[in-house]
């Protein structure tokens, strides 16, 4: 899965994650050596051709060479409604984009990162105004450290 995507990034070029989901989008970046994921902003949904414009830009802007969508697995493996909206999202932005477009197993990103903010004493109203880009982060450097180990 991520072993064709990684096969057809440059060999520098920072790296976007995306946590996609029915109202927002969580978006985190990497660095250009593609080491370290960091949370960026949430996008609110309105419908796909404002959201894949507003993604486009954001790409555009900081010289993105490639995208991970977090793939929402059941916890056995299965594939549901969740996973086919994001292919699908994932589909129609490939015809908008020649990025490569890649998923990660993002089972439990968004466990992690609530409990991550948790832990660091964060308010409840900021924890849901994060959750998403934090949630993106965990999803980015799970695939950034996968790419790292097939070098």
């Amino acid at each position: 899965m991520i072993e064709e995507f990684a096969a057809s990034l440059p060999s520098h070029g920072a790296v976007a994650g995306l946590d996609f989901g029915d109202k927002t989008i969580g978006v985190a970046v990497s660095d250009t050596f593609r080491q370290v994921a960091s949370p960026l902003l949430t996008i609110r949904r309105v419908k796909f051709t404002t959201d894949a414009e507003e993604l486009l830009a954001l790409v555009a802007k900081r010289g993105i060479v490639g995208l991970v969508l977090g793939l929402p697995l059941n916890m056995d493996g299965t594939e549901g409604p969740r996973v086919q909206k994001t292919r699908a999202f994932a589909r129609n932005l490939s015809r908008l984009t020649p990025l490569p477009i890649g998923f990660w197993d993002e089972r439990l990103s968004t466990v992690a990162a609530e409990r991550a903010l948790l832990e660091a004493d964060t308010s409840r109203r900021r924890r849901a105004e994060v959750i998403d880009h934090v949630a993106a982060g965990y999803i980015l450097q799970g695939a950034l450290d996968r790419m790292r180990h097939l070098r």
